[in-house]
């Protein structure tokens, strides 16, 4: 990109030329260099508007964790209407065929990322412990309508369901998996304390 050319919400620009990298090539392959080339501008653009590479991953990824905010609102509303198990089914698919399952294999694999990110983000893998605080606030306001036992755990349910939608979701380069499949392992979880 010729210098002097200004670039539009540069965060943005670069933020989801991660997206495309993440979801098409995996985590091994979002480097520096492939990021600009991906966004379609030079290299100092990234340093100027980041520390380095690492302050740019963790804020990426923090950017992430903050687009499910809107995710949560609509998932919390929707508690009394609709099957349980369908709403949850739903969320998951959302959240596991987005960008979530590369973000969890960046954040395992540089160190130096997880370090930046336990600055801000105490325990767990940011978009994971955020969509397990989403599930576990709707199973809450469904057990307040007396859908789901009130002696049911939702922070323990929450967990039980991010982790087996992960990993069905895993194998970034196999079939996602069908609505049944996330239907099935929903029923596995809920089905015991739902009313």
């Amino acid at each position: 990109m010729p210098t002097g050319v200004a670039i539009r919400d540069v965060r943005e620009q670069l933020f989801d030329a991660a997206d495309r990298i993440l979801l098409r090539d995996g985590p091994s392959a979002l480097t520096s260099r492939a990021l600009t080339t991906e966004a379609g501008c030079a290299k100092g653009v990234l340093h100027r508007h980041f520390d380095d590479f690492d302050d740019f991953l963790a804020q990426y990824v923090l950017d992430r964790v903050d687009r499910m905010v809107p995710q949560a609102a609509a998932l919390r509303e929707s508690a009394g209407t609709g099957a349980l198990a369908d709403n949850l089914a739903d969320v998951l698919t959302a959240v596991f065929r987005s960008v979530a399952v590369a973000i969890v294999a960046l954040v395992t694999f540089r160190d130096e990322l997880r370090a930046r990110l336990r600055q801000t983000w105490p325990a767990g893998v940011p978009v994971l412990t955020e969509a397990a605080i989403m599930i576990a606030s709707y199973l809450r306001a469904e057990q307040d309508l007396g859908r789901i036992a009130p002696d049911a755990d939702a922070d323990t349910l929450a967990a039980m369901l991010i982790g087996s939608a992960h990993l069905l979701f895993a194998d970034r380069t196999g079939a996602p998996p069908d609505a049944d499949a996330v239907r099935k392992v929903v029923d596995g979880v809920i089905a015991p304390f739902a009313r």
